[in-house]
């Protein structure tokens, strides 16, 4: 058992949410077509090249590495508490109020920051695939379209979890099996030899970070861990999930390894059809799968068009159900105002907190597009601190929650002990190297400073600072006084801990 009540008879668990309502394979759709895995490699993969060259798979599979030791805190976190608030309820439980509410505030801002932008790569795609450059290149009209799927993807995640998830089962099939068919054309063209001048036979030795140097490999994982960020939008949806204390994580670890595998995939045959100088002339530049498409596929080159327009619909949606859910559970500890625990009683999902995200984040995208452009991709730069800090947090709560059985099996140390603890440990060191980069303000695209720091740092300081103020004023009402009173430090409970790991081996402490 874990520490959430089971749904009521009318499939409502203890905040409202339709129970049952997906399984583990809706939840794996989901939390793949969360880290828009098409857009994601052809937007950072020309950069990594830049800084790795033709090691750029060996930083792929290297950035796995923290996503995968994080993903296992979900994992046993979810076990523990299944609720949809993740890292704000678990680092509340192990690190206290004060931290926890922050974590989740960082949950809260990513979805403000990149769902504009998310829905702003398939309008201008859309148009791109039929031929309408011209369409492509007015930003009012992409930005137009960009709100309006941002609305419409507001709108199906309150109609409901399943149609959200049926959804997503097919967008996942379509980004990733458009991946998939590239490689599989690029592998069967390489054997035989009959790409234009400019590809190269790959090597084992791409694979291979021992040739990299600190500043490369660091500068590579700044970009590559990122490229994962989402896998975990799946464990927000536990307590509407089946067998929500065990399918949700299980679909989160498996995202992170399937993702691994389609980005190496794609990363090495891109090189390889093209050629390391090819590929490093798209530095920071999505339309790298346009041009490797059309000497891959030829004719059928919008099949990875389509990829990208899927992967940001997808992730346009997937990205405002963990932002929602979030701010349920805040609302629901006493954390949020209470109307942000308001569940639709026909569609049993969080109706007020899903528009109010929507509609925050079209008014932070459009903003920013009238701004500038530079503006609205220094927004998205910002995002990286964001998400190692919440991710980071939950490897050490995981550690701090499970600290009775830490030393109590061989699995139990590395699983909830070392590998969370490793992981945030390799997000926390990113976090600041990340802060480093951002500060300079000649690293943004607006190129500007405030304060005397770079615009992406400026912009996460805001989201920081903005946060504090809101906890401190929320702790100040008598409706929030109350949630600061938790003390915090909690320890997972023996009948939770056996269900997960089994019996104690006999001989080892258990506190």
């Amino acid at each position: 058992m874990t520490d959430s009540p089971v749904a009521d008879q009318q499939g409502r668990g203890s905040k409202g949410l339709k129970a049952n309502a997906i399984g583990f394979w809706e939840g794996l759709s989901i939390g793949l077509d969360a880290t828009a895995p098409a857009y994601s490699i052809a937007a950072v993969l020309g950069s990594i090249v830049v800084i790795a060259g033709v090691a750029a798979p060996a930083v792929l599979w290297v950035s796995f590495v923290p996503m995968f030791l994080i993903a296992g805190a979900f994992l046993y976190m979810n076990r523990a508490d299944t609720d949809c608030g993740t890292t704000f309820s678990w680092v509340t439980r192990a690190m206290g109020p004060w931290i926890g509410w922050m974590g989740g505030w960082a949950v809260f801002t990513t979805g403000v920051l990149v769902i504009g932008s998310l829905a702003d790569v398939a309008a201008k795609y859309l148009f791109v695939m039929v031929g309408a450059d011209d369409l492509a290149a007015n930003r009012v009209v992409v930005v137009s379209v960009a709100v309006a799927i941002v609305l419409l993807m507001t709108w199906l995640c309150v109609v409901g979890t399943e149609a959200s998830a049926r959804f997503q089962v097919w967008l996942v099939f379509a980004q990733v099996g458009a991946l998939l068919f590239f490689v599989g054309v690029a592998v069967v063209r390489l054997a035989m030899g009959n790409l234009p001048d400019g590809s190269v036979s790959p090597s084992i030795d791409w694979l291979s970070p021992f040739d990299l140097t600190s500043d490369q490999l660091t500068g590579g994982l700044l970009l590559g861990v990122f490229i994962y960020w989402g896998w975990e939008s799946a464990v927000n949806l536990s307590e509407e999930s089946s067998d929500g204390d065990v399918a949700p994580g299980r679909a989160g670890l498996w995202s992170t390894v399937i993702l691994v595998a389609t980005y190496l995939g794609v990363g090495i045959v891109t090189i390889a059809a093209g050629g390391a100088d090819f590929v490093a002339g798209y530095d920071d530049d999505d339309a790298l799968f346009g041009a490797i498409g059309d000497i891959v596929l030829g004719p059928l080159s919008f099949v990875l068009l389509l990829s990208i327009i899927t992967s940001g619909i997808a992730s346009t949606q997937t990205t405002i159900l963990p932002a929602s859910r979030v701010s349920l559970s805040m609302a629901a500890a006493g954390a949020f105002p209470k109307v942000f625990g308001k569940v639709d009683d026909r569609y049993g999902t969080p109706a007020f907190s899903t528009w109010f995200i929507g509609v925050v984040a079209i008014v932070w995208y459009v903003g920013a597009s009238a701004v500038s452009d530079n503006f609205l991709f220094d927004s998205i730069s910002a995002l990286s601190l964001m998400i190692a800090f919440y991710y980071a947090l939950t490897g050490v709560a995981c550690a701090i929650y499970w600290r009775t059985r830490l030393f109590s099996s061989v699995k139990a140390f590395f699983l909830i002990g070392v590998g969370p603890l490793l992981g945030a440990a390799a997000l926390f060191y990113l976090l600041v190297e990340s802060v480093r980069s951002l500060a300079d303000p000649d690293a943004s695209y607006t190129g500007s400073s405030v304060l005397g720091v770079g615009m992406p740092l400026a912009i996460a300081l805001f989201f920081f600072v903005l946060g504090v103020v809101l906890m401190v004023a929320w702790r100040l009402t008598p409706a929030g006084a109350p949630f600061f009173t938790r003390k915090g430090f909690e320890k997972v409970s023996e009948e939770v801990a056996f269900a997960a790991l089994g019996p104690t081996r006999p001989g080892l402490p258990t506190d």
